[in-house]
């Protein structure tokens, strides 16, 4: 047996299977890894009503928003084909399910566009880059987050000037680079892959050293980007001390008192859920003001607060408790042969989601509840930044692309055995052409799609404001 002691729940048996890899390269039998980019499993390519399905989704993702928002929302993915994606998670995932999938699950971000990867700060202040939004996270197909960052990485080029063999060149390249990270988690001990591909190696895996002077002028803008400077910004002093938000509308408004107590009162569930060690750095700061705050893309109209705490020197940390609505890709997980979790707490999933892809979490996330309604806490300005890839230039595209694939893949592996999963990739480009094809493709039904959704609004069917 090689062991004197049994078998232990929750951990492997011994000896550990070997043949991992060999299980996730049999399922080349079951889906080619050309078979991405046949057009034969794209029924989403010629929709019986094309207009119909793209606002109908819409709308439908806008049901249970604050009315008056919706506008604001729709007018952001109004902005373009890239927004449009940015806004449609449950759209894609509706596409998506039409298709073969290897049945390899892995926690995955369910909206794993180009930019969901950015900066934040760790517990001691250092910058780490990974995925940074986790509101459809859900254990699922890991192909599906790939197939939506190679997709957004064309329509973002596009929008950035690039021709389309750069274009397809950065869809291909994030696939490879995939790839050649599980490849490489695949071959290394367990601990060793777990933390593999630290920040300070990750430009030089991913060979994106084009993109480096870009990533230290985003590096210095997130470190300047604190709760601190926004409040600076957002708040004024009161009289008798402490400081309030002030109104920004749409983005940023004051709540009533009685919102504000509800908002304030949640807290007390929201430290029940964060670790016991950070409870006498929280018991730290007081409690100073509650104000509304619209974010994002695909979030506008969620209910969202940024909370202001102040410390004995009038410093302040400021976090955000932000609804925590069902997983738009829920619905679609059982036509792709998945289980569908059923979640006690969505604010809970996103949170253990989060906790399970990334290296590094930020140490004060948690959930509450606030009337029945579950919500995630998190800091608030944590030194955030980001690359828009929209805006790179387009000799940047592929450099970006790389690095953003290598970060799924490092993503993934939490969750996934990387051995099966690079068994299935293979050693050759075979399904970087593959997803690069469905890339170009799936761009150019969204960017379709963004054309209908611009025709509804012209015709009255959906309003739409515009905000700078």
């Amino acid at each position: 047996m090689g062991s004197r002691v049994p078998e232990v729940a929750g951990f492997a048996p011994w000896p550990h299977e070997s043949a991992a890899k060999k299980t996730g390269k049999a399922l080349r039998a079951k889906l080619p890894r050309a078979a991405h980019g046949t057009p034969a499993h794209w029924t989403w390519r010629e929709r019986r009503d094309g207009a119909r399905a793209a606002v109908a989704a819409v709308e439908e993702s806008n049901a249970g928003r604050i009315p008056d928002l919706v506008p604001l929302r729709v007018g952001r993915m109004a902005a373009g084909p890239f927004a449009f994606l940015r806004g449609s998670a449950a759209l894609m995932a509706a596409d998506l399910a039409d298709a073969p999938v290897t049945g390899i699950g892995a926690q995955i971000c369910g909206d794993a566009h180009a930019a969901n990867f950015g900066l934040y700060a760790d517990a001691r202040g250092g910058l780490v880059m990974d995925i940074n939004d986790f509101d459809e996270t859900v254990h699922g197909p890991w192909e599906w987050d790939l197939k939506r960052l190679a997709a957004s990485l064309v329509l973002a080029g596009r929008e950035a000037g690039a021709d389309e063999d750069l274009c397809r060149a950065a869809a291909c390249d994030a696939v490879g680079a995939y790839r050649l990270t599980m490849r490489l988690l695949a071959r290394l001990p367990v601990l060793e892959a777990w933390n593999a591909i630290a920040d300070g190696d990750l430009v030089a895996h991913a060979d994106a050293r084009d993109l480096s002077a870009t990533l230290a002028e985003v590096s210095a803008k997130a470190r300047r980007n604190t709760s601190a400077k926004f409040a600076a910004r957002a708040t004024e002093a009161v009289e008798g001390g402490g400081r309030r938000f002030t109104d920004a509308p749409p983005v940023l408004r004051r709540v009533g008192d009685a919102e504000a107590a509800s908002v304030a009162g949640a807290l007390g569930g929201y430290l029940t859920t964060v670790g016991e060690d950070r409870l006498p750095l929280l018991a730290r700061y007081a409690v100073q003001d509650v104000a509304f705050r619209v974010v994002g893309t695909g979030s506008v109209g969620t209910r969202s607060y940024v909370v202001l705490l102040l410390d004995h020197h009038g410093e302040p940390l400021v976090l955000q408790v932000k609804e925590a609505r069902p997983s738009a890709l829920v619905p679609y997980l059982a036509a792709a042969g998945f289980h569908v979790e059923h979640h006690a707490h969505e604010g809970r999933r996103i949170v253990l989601g989060q906790q399970r892809m990334q290296v590094v979490s930020d140490v004060l996330l948690g959930w509450t509840d606030i009337d029945g309604v579950p919500f995630q806490v998190r800091q608030f300005r944590n030194r955030k930044g980001s690359v828009d890839p929209a805006l790179l230039s387009p000799h940047l595209l592929d450099d970006y692309a790389r690095m953003t694939g290598a970060l799924l893949a490092r993503a993934h592996a939490h969750s996934a055995d990387p051995r099966v999963i690079a068994g299935y990739c293979g050693k050759n480009g075979e399904l970087d052409e593959a997803l690069a094809a469905f890339a170009v493709a799936y761009a150019d039904r969204t960017e379709a799609d963004h054309a209908e959704l611009l025709a509804a609004i012209r015709a009255g069917r959906l309003a739409a404001d515009v905000v700078a």
